[in-house]
């Protein structure tokens, strides 16, 4: 039976007992971990040094995908930002302090005629957040040394789970008097159970800080009794692990892979599974491409204090290219910034130097501003698909300001355009474009619905100095809306809405139209709904059909602006019911129109639903605006949306309790001729996850298309086995009968290495942009500092029993 032994030597005689086997790690102060963890606070100075304020960088290596727009551009990435801990530091009870006793729980303690306190039979101490099994603790009152008797087995539970964790199993150990450094014999440590080393002997310094493991093997891999060799282990004469730094010092390691030595090394440091950022080198990666042969990136990242760093990279192919690649990385109080930029000399391009910048920064102002900055520039577009940065034709740098709230918007937005397609001069194409946006709404007091105000500029110039060639433009609009909508009789729903729109033109360098011109727009609409709901059996069956009537006066001639901003027209569900589906100010839809729609939902308790959309546009007369730019009608070509009735609009949709959803959107004449349609797939489950998309363009000489768009696109993974990760995309253009690119990768993952592969071949080529197969190789190993987890299952030794 257990009892607890109590008195003042007793007390002593416990506390020494488990200080004696404090383990690494055990002299770090207590905190709040950005996950908002409580780490137990161990000897320390009460003076905490603390690092700046603000937040700190998060511990990524990559960037994720940058943003694509519509305009071909994308957007820099800026840096993932993690709240620091700050300044707090959380104590415990007086009870816990400097002074205070252990509790100690063991079968029989005894204190003999030498001055010697003995605890026996299935001692179990806690103190301070750890807790110490062992058979047997004597502890010598004289001279203040204690001996413990195995096995031992010391851990912390408040950790557990954590970075932080440690776990302590030993056969026996000697300390010497103050308690924290002493030998241990026949000991094994595990770090945050993913790194563990098994010693002969391990001595422990520095008031327990530095731990020093003899003669000692360490690996990250599940070690089985019947089969006792890991995937892959460091042997070593030495390995200290310093608990202030949270490295690991290896000494004269030596690496083998199944028992096979594979490298040797006179020394190697490196970050323990508790750290997340630290100087030091990053994983390799092996790399062979058709343009520029094998080769090997191998990063070197230097951290800058918790809100900076930088990571360069030297990428060396055989005698083909000699690249330096560098990422820099700050984060303020305020906002962050990233800087990636490389700079090669290759054989592509024989006797150029090639390189390129993409810089983003984005920092929070006074009163909600947000201030963005962003720098993109390259070589060319060969260099950015030749080196894998980069698809984006198109590079934008400026400013941008923005400031959201419930009630209002303001967006602005400064910068310039850099076109990098071969059949794109840039003198011809917009390059400085500036963009201001306000906007507010509210409640008016006597006619109730919303309101709306809005206020905006735009302004582009071309560097060309040529008549139509080199058109530059400014103008200035203000918007007036108000929207308003009731329940009506019968369970009708009734809306009115009405707009003015006006603007201001200021148009240079093009004879085909006014300097100035100034037009206002009013528009009209009234709409109702009648929504029926049906409820059978947890079914419910929902049908609402909508009529919408919209005027507004047909544009005259005089009032005649070029199209910059809306010359791709989207017609879907979304826009149905829209009182003018151009996306930009230079063109609105003009005449009387009815839209008219349909629309049905099933809900299934199941967990599944499914959706129809069908509508059509009706006008008394045909709208220039969309008819491909052209004066006469006699050339008008119609398009989705032209003349007095629009191609029908059908729309599906599908989303099932097992993660697939499905959405379909089609555009067809009377004849059932389909001009567009869009067919979009996702399937998310644990092991699979499939994304692709069906594409059906007609061409339209109005959106600069000559050729028919017929285009496949996929991107999937799938859990090919217990720790394989496989992944697919693939771009097919039905019209060339080519695929564009194709991609496949392969992952295996264990709880001791990760293994990438990846095989990619671009088919697209051009003057200056040549096809491309490219094979990748990166290998990393478990337990050296945190990694994130990945996609899938791990794959796990299982061990007999």
């Amino acid at each position: 039976m257990a009892r607890r032994h109590k008195g003042r030597k007793t007390a002593k005689t416990a506390r020494a007992a488990l200080l004696a086997a404090m383990l690494p790690g055990m002299a770090l102060g207590q905190s709040l971990t950005p996950e908002g963890q409580t780490l137990p606070v161990y000897d320390q100075p009460e003076e905490v040094p603390q690092g700046p304020a603000g937040p700190a960088l998060a511990p990524t290596e990559s960037p994720d995908d940058s943003a694509r727009f519509a305009d071909g551009t994308e957007a820099s990435q800026t840096p993932r930002v993690a709240a620091r801990p700050g300044g707090l530091r959380i104590t415990g009870s007086e009870a816990e302090g400097t002074g205070s006793p252990a509790t100690l729980l063991a079968d029989q303690v005894t204190l003999g005629a030498d001055n010697r306190l003995t605890a026996s039979g299935g001692v179990v101490i806690w103190y301070r957040g750890a807790r110490l099994v062992a058979s047997r603790v004597v502890y010598d009152n004289e001279t203040g040394s204690a001996v413990i008797e195995g096995p031992i087995h010391l851990t912390e539970p408040a950790r557990a789970g954590t970075p932080q964790e440690t776990i302590l199993i030993a056969d026996s150990a000697q300390l010497d008097p103050n308690m924290q450094d002493g030998i241990l014999r026949g000991a094994r440590l595990v770090l945050a159970r993913e790194m563990q080393m098994a010693a002969r002997e391990m001595r422990r310094s520095e008031n327990g800080a530095v731990t020093r493991l003899d003669n000692v093997v360490a690996s990250s891999c599940q070690i089985c009794a019947e089969n006792p060799i890991p995937l892959w282990e460091i042997r070593a004469q030495a390995i200290t692990h310093d608990a202030r730094t949270n490295k690991l010092h290896f000494d004269r390691p030596q690496l083998r892979a199944l028992g096979l030595p594979i490298a040797s090394l006179p020394w190697l440091t490196a970050p323990d599974p508790s750290v997340e950022r630290m100087t030091g080198f990053l994983r390799p990666q092996f790399r062979t491409t058709s343009g520029l042969g094998f080769g090997i990136k191998l990063p070197y990242f230097v951290t800058l204090g918790d809100h900076a760093d930088i990571t360069l990279t030297p990428y060396v192919a055989v005698s083909r290219t000699r690249t330096l690649e560098l990422r820099y990385r700050q984060a303020f109080s305020n906002g962050a910034m990233e800087w990636n930029g490389a700079i090669s000399r290759d054989s592509i391009e024989q006797g150029r130097t090639r390189g390129y910048l993409f810089g983003g920064a984005r920092f929070e102002l006074p009163r909600g501003y947000m201030l963005g900055l962003q720098i993109q520039m390259a070589s060319n577009r060969a260099y950015l698909l030749d080196y894998d940065i980069s698809s984006a034709d198109r590079l934008w740098s400026g400013l941008t300001l923005d400031r959201v709230r419930r009630d209002r918007m303001m967006m602005a937005r400064i910068g310039n355009y850099e076109s990098l397609r071969e059949d794109e001069a840039d003198e011809f194409t917009p390059s400085v474009v500036a963009d201001a946006l306000w906007k507010r709404r509210w409640t008016p007091g006597r006619i109730g619905g919303i309101a709306s105000l809005e206020w905006s500029l735009h302004a582009h110039r071309r560097s060309s100095s040529l008549d139509r060639d080199g058109r530059d433009m400014a103008r200035g609009s203000v918007a007036l809306d108000w929207y308003r909508s009731a329940i009506l009789p019968g369970g009708l729903v009734g809306a009115v809405e009405t707009r003015l729109d006006a603007d201001f033109y200021r148009i240079n360098q093009d004879s085909d139209y006014d300097d100035w011109v100034v037009r206002a727009d009013p528009v009209l609409a009234a709409e109702l709904r009648w929504p029926f709901a049906r409820h059978s059996g947890g079914i419910t069956h929902i049908v609402e059909p909508v009529a919408q009537l919209v005027w507004s006066p047909e544009r005259d001639a005089e009032d005649k602006v070029p199209n910059e901003d809306s010359q791709l027209i989207e017609f879907d569900e979304g826009n149905l019911f829209a009182l003018n589906r151009f996306p930009g100010w230079d063109a609105r839809e003009s005449g009387w129109r009815a839209n008219l729609g349909i629309g049905w939902t099933r809900i299934d308790p199941a967990g599944w639903s499914i959706g129809l959309t069908a509508g059509r546009v009706f006008r008394d007369e045909a709208d220039a605006a969309f008819e491909s730019g052209a004066t006469d009608p006699g050339f008008w070509d119609g398009g989705p949306l032209g003349g007095k009735r629009s191609d029908w609009l059908l729309a599906a949709h599908y989303s099932g309790s097992n993660g697939l959803a499905i959405a379909n959107r089609a555009l067809f004449d009377d004849g059932f001729s389909i001009s567009r349609n869009e067919l979009r797939l996702g399937w998310f489950r644990p092991g699979l996850q499939v994304s692709a998309g069906y594409l059906w363009l007609d061409s339209d000489e109005g959106e600069s298309r000559d050729k028919d768009v017929s285009e496949l696109t996929m991107a999937g993974g799938w859990q090919v086995a217990p720790g394989w990760w496989a992944t697919t995309e693939t771009r097919y253009d039905f019209t060339a009968d080519r695929a564009q690119k194709a991609q496949l990768g392969l992952e295996y993952r264990n709880e001791c290495i990760t293994v990438e592969m990846s095989v990619e071949r671009r088919f697209t080529s051009s003057e200056e942009v040549r096809p491309d197969t490219r094979l990748d190789l990166g290998i990393r190993l478990g337990g050296f500092g945190q990694q994130k987890p990945g996609p899938g299952t791990v794959a796990r030794r299982a061990c007999l029993r």
